[in-house]
């Protein structure tokens, strides 16, 4: 069975610079509400954030944000003390994307900043590519 590949951020990779690049990018912000829950729901520190598009919303795709075990068939990104994972799949729409924690409002949750999508439903929770 194949290993998940991990990337990190390096000085020739662009996310390094904080611009979005191949694979996917967690703010420092998103990062630190992540850990955050991770020790407030003592979640085991062998599993990943998994990032995952699923079929469904009025635009046909949504995200799905949560904790699992990492697999031979997940891409594997380390940054800002979060190892996350996504399958291949779901890779395919999420490249280049940035997730970030915001509060506002009208409430507070993790926003995708997707470059792949091409329109969002009125409501915001789902996209088409």
């Amino acid at each position: 069975m194949a290993e998940a590949t991990t990337t990190t951020p390096t000085e020739t990779n662009p996310a390094a610079a904080g611009a979005p690049g191949p694979g996917v990018h967690l703010t420092p912000g998103a990062a630190e509400k992540v850990l955050e829950i991770r020790k407030e729901e003592d979640i085991e520190e062998t599993m990943g954030l998994r990032l995952r598009v699923v079929g469904g919303g009025c635009s046909g795709f949504s995200y799905d944000l949560y904790f699992d075990e990492i697999t031979a068939m997940d891409v594997a990104f380390s940054q800002n003390g979060v190892e996350m994972v996504v399958d291949q799949m779901s890779l395919m729409y999420l490249d280049g994307t940035t997730v970030d924690y915001v509060e506002g409002l009208m409430g507070a949750g993790f926003k995708f900043n997707n470059p792949n999508v091409t329109s969002t439903c009125g409501c915001g929770s789902s996209f088409s590519v």
